[in-house]
């Protein structure tokens, strides 16, 4: 199915969730000895019914087989075009709706999870979306609810390399995701997943402290410092926000924020958000902070016309100003009134080769 438009001719997406229930839905009438049903319509959690076309599908020695290529509309999602595969079978009596990770799909090998270990990585909405697939085709049909569903992502294993997974402790391929079904451009709603699923795996790893860094070279030179597990380091991203208001939910005793000195000012400033699309350094404001660390008003005021804040701190360092510290303070001092006063908080700052430049901690 094509994606449905938004008013500024972004085009929403599906999920691997929604992809998977159509696809286990249209082997199920294969299954059941009817027609593979093609496109083939799904009632999402919200009530939306889109419909779906397969790519292929199959009826062979009592598996039907049935595939969607993904459609995740204008967002730069790495399972865009994925092919999202389900195969179904009957159970032995008894055994109910169980699910199996295909070639691609991985495996829950760490607690924390909202799924237990052992487990296919299919997340609850789209397990409860297949098993009501299920339950009002086996109704249809009259035929016992001994389902077995698996579900594979062809050449899963590698595009989660791109994910966070290998630190969630899922090994083998992708997690099935969604929530509503839909996939709305640019919200990153699966990135912010991960991190909220990094802090739960990380606290029931009994971890009480995370790195959450903005790139790899901070990742790397703050986890320099700590030598903690790959577990308790969250690839935040531009995504502070999502970090910081699930961990005032969900405290832990210490969060060390890692990053550049751009985005580190653009935290300081009071932006959770810190993609260059949607936030930008105030160069008027970090000039007057310049004001705070003890320039000199000529230097404050040749600062205002920077073209980037790695120049406005280049101009700092020359005149000896610790313009790094009060901006590392500063966005401390944010993400504390985001989290509250339970959790202390730490700020690190480094450059383009990983060199410590400023921090602020408790």
């Amino acid at each position: 199915m094509n994606a449905a438009k938004t008013d500024k001719e972004l085009r929403y997406g599906w999920t691997t969730g929604a992809c998977a229930t159509a696809a286990t839905k249209s082997a199920l009438s294969a299954l059941f000895g009817q027609d593979f049903l093609d496109p083939v319509t799904i009632t999402l959690p919200k009530g939306q019914t889109p419909a779906f076309v397969l790519a292929t599908e199959n009826c062979i020695d009592g598996v039907a087989t049935a595939s969607i290529i993904k459609d995740a509309g204008d967002d730069p999602d790495v399972t865009h075009q994925a092919r999202i595969i389900s195969s179904v079978r009957h159970g032995k009596s008894g055994d109910g709706i169980k699910f199996f990770a295909g070639e691609g799909v991985g495996t829950v090998t760490r607690e924390g999870l909202p799924l237990a270990i052992g487990e296919p990585a299919i997340n609850p909405v789209p397990r409860q979306m297949m098993i009501d697939v299920c339950k009002q085709m086996c109704a249809e049909f009259d035929i016992a609810l001994d389902i077995h569903i698996t579900v594979s992502i062809e050449n899963g294993e590698e595009l989660a390399k791109y994910t966070m997974n290998g630190r969630l402790g899922i090994l083998g391929g992708l997690s099935v995701l969604g929530t509503t079904g839909i996939v709305v451009p640019y919200s990153c709603s699966a990135w912010i997943a991960s991190l909220h699923r990094g802090i739960d795996v990380a606290r029931a790893a009994g971890e009480t402290h995370v790195i959450a860094s903005t790139g790899s070279t901070s990742e790397k030179a703050a986890n320099a410092i700590y030598d903690l597990p790959d577990y308790a380091l969250l690839d935040m991203g531009d995504f502070a926000g999502g970090v910081l208001k699930y961990l005032k939910k969900h405290p832990m005793d210490r969060l060390t924020i890692a990053g550049g000195f751009a985005k580190i000012t653009k935290l300081a400033k009071g932006h959770m958000d810190l993609h260059s699309g949607r936030s930008s350094v105030d160069f008027i404001w970090l000039s007057e902070q310049l004001v705070h660390v003890g320039a000199s008003a000529d230097l404050v005021e040749s600062c205002k016309n920077a073209n980037t804040a790695m120049q406005v701190l280049t101009e700092a360092e020359k005149a000896g100003l610790q313009l790094a510290d009060h901006v590392a303070k500063l966005a401390k001092d944010f993400a504390n009134s985001v989290c509250g006063d339970g959790i202390s908080i730490e700020v690190i700052i480094f450059d383009r080769k990983g060199n410590l430049v400023g921090r602020c901690d408790d």
